[in-house]
């Protein structure tokens, strides 16, 4: 896949929706994610430097509490309008799996790890009627263990039975299952007139089932479509200048903690691990901007009698300079200047190459140093053995534990996508993603007032969380690169690579919770396997690991 100034991919996503006569409306598609097959090699040696002293000390405690819970206000309920995929919705009309009046309590039980249900209370009415709807059409209900729905469509007729039902008695989420079925199974008509009925239940100003069905929709379309690299070459491609994409990044930053969890975890984790350390050399798989690190460099000049000499090595691919409007020397002069203002010793080193492309001679460890290695969200990035039989994903893993780091922090969505086949896989992003929108519409953290018709929120659901999804739902083979693992599937490579897990401590779980003291009670942390768990009601959606 090639890149070029019209259409790249770059660190945001799904952009701008395009009619084509002769096909399904096809969408627009980027992502820094999809830059990672494009493998393009950027100077691989920029080094910024200040000069400052040295020293260390710190506290470790030890992790044994299993669940927590937050406080916080429910969430407000918002006005939906008409969709840009051609129909509208009304403000009445609701989706039994979104989020129920706001009076609704997401506490839960302190002693007991999150159970496997998960979504919002029917009312008897519309619960007995969709239950008869399904018993005819689907049978009984068959068992699924991660909270998504999976129901098997045996023949066309049932197919056929759906389409009889009056569209405002579709329900979203069940239908774009049965879409997904029915394109398994190969009946094209019938998924795509269940698209069509569909098409006037979505809009990406909607309660969250509607804005994240009109994503899924569009990318149905696209499976229907074509698949793999021709979807590619079916797409135009619109993409944000710098300065929006950037702000679209702030705008999801701000409103959900997923990142902020990542950054705040993995800080605290590698602080403790190498607090008797004089000399500390990171490496950041997925650097971006370098926010992370202004944090740290803050809290290791505090140490009594000084701080560290400070190295970061930041990799990064072309799709993150685009962001910054400039290579990673920017990161690098920004963290110097931070260093050098609260007196760190520093100094930085670029590697503005893929991960897959990462070898030895690219991260310049040196003697002495105490190691920390930084996995942000992008493992599951890197093609393995259902891919390519080079396997970077286990590659990568290898060569960090090559390396003898003190500490290796692993953040990963607690999702599984990587192998499954077609409707399995839709079903679990499905499930995830619901989880996620509904998470978005919750209490907004900062009195920030974002409604869902707010531009900015909508570009930066598109930008940064629907290209995701389309990538899931509508490629395959090399050019699906969201291929998502969950904590179990990351241990077993981890250990094979002899890496042992390290127990996160207390002080890991209390930082994290003065971060989530902003958002909604109803993000909870719990505790497995000595990881740190994120997740939305009972629903797993990101962990912290840390191994060495």
């Amino acid at each position: 896949m090639q890149t070029s100034q019209q259409s790249r991919s770059s660190g945001a996503a799904i952009h701008r929706l395009y009619h084509q006569p002769d096909h399904i409306e096809p969408f627009s598609l980027t992502g820094s994610h999809f830059q990672i097959l494009n493998n393009n090699v950027y100077p691989n040696t920029v080094t910024v430097t200040t000069s400052h002293q040295e020293t260390s000390v710190g506290s470790d405690q030890t992790f044994n509490e299993q669940f927590f819970t937050l406080e916080s206000t429910p969430a407000v309920e918002y006005p939906v309008y008409n969709s840009p995929f051609g129909g509208s919705v009304s403000t009445n009309s609701r989706s039994p799996f979104s989020p129920q009046e706001s009076s609704q309590s997401c506490l839960s039980n302190l002693h007991h790890s999150p159970d496997k249900s998960y979504g919002s209370p029917f009312s008897n009415e519309v619960e007995q009627a969709l239950k008869d709807v399904e018993m005819e059409l689907l049978g009984p209900a068959s068992d699924f263990e991660d909270g998504s729905i999976t129901s098997s469509f045996d023949n066309v007729n049932k197919y056929h039975k759906m389409l009889q039902m009056d569209i405002s008695n579709l329900d979203v989420k069940q239908t774009l299952i049965a879409i997904a079925h029915a394109i398994d199974d190969g009946v094209k008509e019938e998924a795509t007139a269940l698209m069509e009925a569909l098409q006037n239940k979505v809009s990406v100003t909607g309660e969250p089932i509607q804005r994240l069905g009109a994503y899924m929709l569009e990318g149905l379309k696209a499976k229907q479509l074509s698949s793999g690299s021709l979807i590619y070459k079916k797409l135009r491609c619109y993409e944000p200048n710098p300065k929006q994409l950037m702000t679209y990044m702030s705008v999801l930053y701000e409103i959900c903690p997923y990142y902020k969890f990542a950054y705040t975890s993995a800080n605290i984790a590698i602080k403790e691990a190498v607090q008797y350390d004089s000399h500390v050399h990171i490496i950041d798989f997925l650097i971006a901007q370098g926010s992370q690190w202004m944090q740290l460099i803050e809290d290791v000049a505090k140490r009594p009698g000084g701080p560290p000499r400070l190295r970061v090595t930041g990799v990064d691919d072309g799709d993150s300079s685009y962001a910054r409007e400039g290579g990673l020397h920017l990161v690098g002069q920004r963290l110097a200047k931070h260093a050098e203002k609260h007196g760190v010793s520093f100094e930085f080193h670029a590697a503005a190459i893929s991960g897959s492309e990462v070898e030895w001679g690219n991260l310049r460890v040196q003697p002495g140093e105490a190691l920390a290695v930084n996995f942000p969200y992008m493992l599951h990035h890197m093609p393995d053995e259902s891919v390519s039989t080079t396997n970077h994903r286990d590659r990568l893993i290898r060569l960090v534990k090559s390396l003898n780091p003190k500490i290796v922090t692993l953040l990963e969505q607690e999702s599984n996508t990587n192998t499954s086949s077609f409707s399995k896989r839709f079903e679990e992003a499905l499930d995830y993603y619901t989880a996620m929108f509904e998470s978005i519409d919750a209490k907004l953290p900062k009195n920030i007032q974002m409604p869902r018709d707010n531009s900015q929120r909508i570009s930066a659901e598109e930008n940064c969380v629907a290209r995701d999804m389309v990538n899931i739902v509508a490629c395959e083979d090399i050019d699906r690169v969201e291929r998502h693992e969950p904590l179990d599937k990351w241990k077993f490579r981890l250990q094979a690579a002899e890496f042992t897990s390290l127990p996160l401590s207390y002080s890991v779980v209390t930082g994290v919770q003065e971060v989530l003291k902003e958002f909604s009670e109803c993000y909870r942390l719990w505790e497995k396997d000595g990881a740190l768990v994120l997740g939305w009601k009972n629903r797993p959606m990101v962990t912290c690991s840390a191994w060495r």
